[in-house]
């Protein structure tokens, strides 16, 4: 299975993944699936540090790397889909892992219910 974590999830799993829901956990843990997170995920994590709302490691790509996850860059396919979601989602962090969930055929990993509204595949987080 391949999972697109949602930048929540990620942060949680670098600093106290027992924040994570269990189901999640085993998810991420498991050998066999491919654990995605986001360029998009990678922004928001420096917009938000550099605004000082949060704390995360400054080589976040290391920090991700170091898990074993794998960087999914935005492609140009990635950014004109999210012209196509409705805006039931106005953030346009969640937004870009929505549109990358479906052409990636991911399932997102998140807590975010309105995610769900889309239609991709969620396991809550």
């Amino acid at each position: 299975m391949k999972l697109l974590l949602d930048t929540h999830v990620v942060l949680w799993w670098l600093d106290d993944p027992i924040l994570i829901s269990e189901s999640a956990r085993d998810a991420i843990a498991e050998p066999s699936n491919e654990v995605l997170v986001s360029a998009a995920s990678s922004r928001e994590t420096a917009i938000k540090r550099g605004l000082g709302k949060l704390t995360a490691p400054k080589d976040f790509e290391a920090a991700t790397d170091a898990c074993g996850f794998r960087a999914l860059p935005i492609t140009v396919a990635h950014a004109l889909a999210t012209e196509q979601l409705p805006f039931h989602h106005r953030d346009p962090f969640d937004r870009m892992l929505i549109a990358q969930a479906f052409l990636e055929e991911a399932t997102i990993v998140t807590r975010d219910a309105v995610i769900s509204q889309y239609g991709v595949p969620i396991i809550i987080g």
